[in-house]
C-alpha cells in the first residue's frame, strides 16, 4: 500500500456480485487502525452498522494471535467505502482488467461490515509485537449505499453463518492439549475409534455410535483434573489410554456393538452405559481411582461388568432415569459417580454418601 497527498492506493482485484463491484485487496495491519477507526460505539443499534464490540471477545483473540504467531489464521474484513473510488486496471486483456490499483480519497470514510473483532484484537496484539504490523489481513470492499445498506449487508453475512458443532472442533483442534489426549484415545481405544461420533455431538435415532467425540472430551477432563498427581515420568496421554483402554475392557456391552454382535441402537434404549452420562461419570470415577490406587486400579475396574446396567435397574429410578428418560443434568451425574464408587469399593466423600442415602 502507497499513500499519495490526497489519497490512498489500494492493489486490488475487481470482481461483480448481485450485479454491482467490489475489491479485494491486502491491508497492512499496521494501517489497520487508521483505515478502519472504532467509533460510533455510543450510538444506539439502529445507528450502527455492525454489533457493539465485546472486549473480552477482543483480548481473547488477540491472546490468540500472540500465543500463536506462526499459525493464526484469519479471513477476511469485509467494509464498505464511503466516497469517490477510481479503479485502475493494469491492462486491456481479460484478465488485465480485473487487477489492478483502487484510488480511494482520504477523506473515505471506511466502515467495517464484518471483522471488528479481528480488527480491534489486530491492534492490541499490534501494541506488543509490533512485528506484526508487516503482515497483512485481506479486505473485501463494497461501495457504501447507505446506513441501510451496510446493515443489510452485516445482516446477510452473518445470517447464514454456523458454528462448527462442538465434536468437529475437538477433531480439528491442534493446539487444545485436551483435544490432543482424546484424539489419541479415538485412535488407540479400539471401542471408541469404532464407536464414536466424530462430527456431531448428538447421536442420531439409527446411529451404530454409542458415544460423541465431545463426550468423550469431556469424561477425560474429569479424569485429567489439574492433571491429576502424575508420577514421575508419567504421560497424561498414555494414562488416559491407560484408563479408557480397560474401562472399555470391563464393558462387555461395549465390546459387543464394537463388533455389531449386539446393535448399539438398542443397547443405548435399553441400557445406561450407551449415553454420555456414563462416560462423564467415568472420568469423574477415574480421577478418585487414580488417586486413591495408583497400583491396582485396573483391577478395581473389571467390577464395572458386573453391573446392572438396564434403564430397568432400580438404582437409577428418579436418580438417573426419570419416567424411562435418561436425565444428563449435574445431580444425576454426581449420584452414578458415587454409586459406581461404592461399586468399586473406593472411598466415598460426605456429599456422596448423602446423594446415596439408604442406597449404601
Amino acid at each position: 500500500m502507497t499513500t499519495t497527498t490526497f489519497e490512498y492506493v489500494l492493489p486490488a482485484i475487481r470482481g461483480i456480485q448481485a450485479g454491482r463491484e467490489y475489491y479485494v485487496s491486502m491491508c497492512p495491519v499496521r494501517f489497520l487502525p487508521k483505515l478502519f477507526p472504532l467509533e460510533g460505539e455510543n450510538n444506539p443499534p439502529q445507528a450502527r452498522s455492525r454489533r457493539h464490540l465485546n472486549t473480552a471477545r477482543v483480548r481473547q483473540i488477540a491472546r490468540y494471535i500472540l500465543e500463536n504467531p506462526e499459525t493464526y489464521t484469519f479471513c477476511a474484513i469485509t467494509a464498505s467505502i464511503d466516497g469517490e473510488v477510481a479503479f485502475e486496471p493494469m491492462g486491456e486483456k481479460a484478465e488485465e482488467r480485473k487487477m489492478g490499483r483502487l484510488r480511494v480519497p482520504m477523506d473515505a470514510r471506511f466502515t467495517i461490515d464484518d471483522g471488528q473483532h479481528r480488527r480491534a484484537a489486530l491492534e492490541l496484539a499490534l501494541k506488543e509485537n509490533p512485528d506484526l504490523g508487516y503482515e497483512t489481513i485481506a479486505a473485501i470492499f463494497f461501495l457504501d449505499l447507505g446506513l441501510a445498506r451496510s446493515q443489510e449487508v452485516f445482516n446477510d453475512l452473518n445470517a447464514h453463518a454456523v458454528r462448527p458443532d462442538p465434536s468437529l472442533s475437538v477433531l480439528y483442534n491442534r493446539r487444545d492439549r485436551l483435544a490432543v489426549v482424546t484424539r489419541g484415545i479415538l485412535d488407540r481405544v479400539e471401542v471408541f475409534a469404532k464407536l464414536t461420533e466424530t462430527e456431531r455431538s448428538h447421536i442420531p435415532v439409527r446411529s451404530a455410535k454409542l458415544f460423541t467425540l465431545t463426550g468423550l472430551y469431556r469424561a477425560t477432563a474429569q479424569l485429567l483434573e489439574d492433571e491429576i498427581d502424575l508420577q514421575e515420568g508419567e504421560d497424561p496421554v498414555e494414562l488416559a489410554i491407560a484408563f479408557w483402554s480397560r474401562v472399555a475392557q470391563s464393558i462387555p456391552d461395549w465390546r459387543l456393538a464394537c463388533d455389531r454382535q449386539i446393535s448399539a441402537r438398542e443397547l443405548r434404549e435399553d441400557s445406561l452405559h450407551g449415553h454420555g452420562i456414563v462416560l462423564t461419570a467415568l472420568g469423574l470415577v477415574g480421577l478418585s481411582l487414580l488417586a486413591t490406587d495408583r497400583k491396582s486400579w485396573g483391577d478395581r475396574l473389571a467390577g464395572l461388568g458386573a453391573i446392572d446396567w438396564s434403564r430397568s435397574n432400580k438404582d437409577w429410578r428418579d436418580r438417573v432415569v426419570f419416567e424411562g428418560r435418561i436425565c444428563q443434568g449435574l445431580a444425576s451425574i454426581s449420584y452414578l459417580s458415587a454409586y459406581l464408587k461404592q461399586h468399586l469399593e473406593l472411598p466415598l466423600t460426605v456429599e456422596e454418601k448423602q446423594l446415596l442415602g439408604d442406597r449404601l
